[in-house]
């Protein structure tokens, strides 16, 4: 598949772009080259080949899920602007 001058202005018109006529000329280049390159990989045979679910097919190494620290409130206020009794004192948005 190869795009012309008027179906890139025409992709650019849905995508609500400007493009000059050098731009448009440019991605005309490059949308070709992005069709040339999936056309190369449609055509290898896959005959045989397994779908995989994921490119990495692998045991997951995940950590338990354990609290590692505790709630420290005077180190989670150390950075507040503002605090009183140690609470974050913000601006009233309601009246």
């Amino acid at each position: 598949m190869s795009l012309g001058l008027d179906d890139v202005r025409r992709i650019a018109n849905l995508a609500h772009l400007d493009l000059s006529t050098e731009q448009s000329e440019r991605m005309q280049s490059e949308l070709n080259d992005i069709f040339k390159m999936i056309e190369r990989i449609q055509a290898v045979d896959t005959t045989g080949v397994e779908p995989m679910m994921h490119p990495h097919d692998g045991v997951q190494r995940l950590r338990k899920d354990e609290v590692v620290f505790g709630n420290d409130r005077e180190e989670n206020i150390k950075n507040a602007p503002e605090e009183h009794d140690g609470m974050f004192l913000v601006p009233q948005v309601i009246e």
